[in-house]
């Protein structure tokens, strides 16, 4: 995957253009988008917004509705206001480290008589999702997200699960097409995996595209704790893939841990960093128990797949809604210059009057 280099001057050099609004443009068939999209530029308007909590949203209130909006500060106390806005994006530019993880980290395997043999450990830990907010996690080698699972089509693998937790639990690969008893659901397919205990999966991968693996065992919480992952299959012919110069996964969760993007919450994410004129592709994966509409300021996607499967009619858009369980694959043309601010719009996971919050990222465009 390819890492472009980006330094705080860098950054604020090209996030000058990055504080105007956008308009929302309707989704429409690629064919009729120009190639260079613009947009006219409005000042930002505060709106009041729910407060952010610093503790992860608790489980039994998952479904429940929005708290209300925090009051705007009246009189001077809109100085206050700006003051928290800013300081969490300066935080965010000085946090930036290409290097640090956030974007992945791949399962390493070794090779038997052509199998292809992965090692996971199902572990509790205490995982920081921003610096003062610890939460108690359920991993699988100890990182949230899990580490990234990467082979291609036609490969037979074999992914050996060691259970050091306190409950038993089961490991399900969420849309690879694998023999009904290795689908990794606990009284269903298999029995329990036991603390304590080990359990092998061994399949040959058949259909390509962007999947998961996760938890299938005390879903609500171990999922929602962090038991997720990515399991990515390329084509075995990849003559009709779109070409790109960086391959981002970007795997949504909201309750447990809380509001995160790859397991941490703004400002402890990281941006997408582009070169102008580059391609770059977005997996996303929903791990969580709501929907989540993910809006690039800027910059257009093509959404190209769906749950692993090419789309027979790609379409572009600006906001691509990612319901639990689903996988969308875009591209992105970094088109414009600029620090493009991108994030969830259903605005109680990611802004209120005490600054952005959770599900918040950006793309970098720079020269």
């Amino acid at each position: 995957m390819n890492r472009s280099p980006v330094s705080r001057r860098n950054f604020l050099k090209v996030a000058g253009v990055a504080g105007a609004g956008l308009t929302v443009g309707a989704c429409r068939n690629a064919s009729a988008l120009p190639a260079e999209a613009t947009r006219a530029a409005t000042p930002p308007t505060p709106t009041p917004t729910p407060e952010p909590t610093a503790a992860p949203v608790a489980i039994a209130d998952s479904h429940a509705a929005p708290a209300a909006a925090a009051p705007v500060p009246q009189g001077n106390a809109w100085e206050e206001m700006d003051r928290m806005h800013e300081e969490g994006v300066k935080i965010f530019l000085d946090g930036i480290d290409p290097t640090n993880g956030f974007w992945g980290t791949p399962l390493e395997y070794t090779e038997e008589n052509g199998v292809k043999i992965f090692e996971m450990t199902c572990q509790e830990v205490d995982w920081e999702v921003q610096p003062g907010t610890t939460v108690a996690a359920m991993t699988y080698n100890g990182i949230v997200p899990g580490p990234e699972i990467r082979v291609t089509e036609g490969d037979t693998v074999r992914i050996i699960v060691h259970n050091e937790m306190s409950q038993s639990t089961g490991v399900h690969w969420h849309g690879v097409i694998v023999p009904n008893n290795m689908d990794g659901v606990p009284f269903i397919t298999q029995p329990p995996i036991r603390p304590g205990e080990t359990f092998v999966y061994e399949f040959t991968t058949r259909n390509s595209g962007s999947h998961m693996y996760h938890s299938h065992h005390n879903a609500l919480e171990q999922v929602s704790k962090g038991m997720i992952g990515a399991f990515i299959i390329e084509p075995a012919d990849k003559s009709k893939e779109p070409e790109y110069d960086a391959d981002y996964v970007l795997i949504m969760n909201d309750v447990g841990i809380g509001l995160t993007l790859n397991g941490k919450s703004f400002p402890y994410t990281q941006p997408i960093i582009a070169k102008l004129g580059d391609t770059f592709r977005i997996r996303y994966m929903n791990e969580g128990v709501m929907i989540h509409p993910m809006h690039l300021h800027g910059l257009e996607q093509l959404v190209i797949t769906k749950d692993g499967w090419p789309l027979p009619q790609p379409y572009y858009c600006d906001t691509v809604n990612v319901a639990p369980g689903e996988r969308y694959d875009v591209i992105v043309k970094a088109h414009t210059l600029g620090a493009w601010a991108f994030h969830c719009h259903i605005l109680s996971h990611a802004e209120s009057s005490h600054g952005m919050f959770g599900m918040v990222t950006a793309v970098v465009v720079q020269e």
